[in-house]
């Protein structure tokens, strides 16, 4: 499975993989080379998933807003 096709809860979980034998202190130079940029892809990919997700809930949130005003509940709790 490349890393475009993992889920982020596998991403995690391989990062934590990667960590682990990184400290380890067993990989040799190469190997720790390509734990590196194996790890920083994973990085990079969990990081825009987040985003992603971020983004997501902002629209959600938007989205309830808008609701809210069009209803007339723009009353409504301002610390929401």
């Amino acid at each position: 499975m490349s890393e475009q096709e993992l889920s982020y809860e596998a991403a995690t979980a391989r990062l934590e993989e990667i960590i682990k034998r990184l400290d380890s202190a067993e990989a040799g130079l190469r190997e720790t080379l390509d734990l590196c940029r194996e790890g920083r892809s994973l990085v990079e990919r969990c990081a825009a998933e987040l985003e992603a997700v971020g983004k997501g809930l902002e629209e959600l949130r938007l989205d309830e807003l808008v609701a809210r005003l069009a209803n007339g509940a723009d009353g409504a709790d301002p610390a929401r």
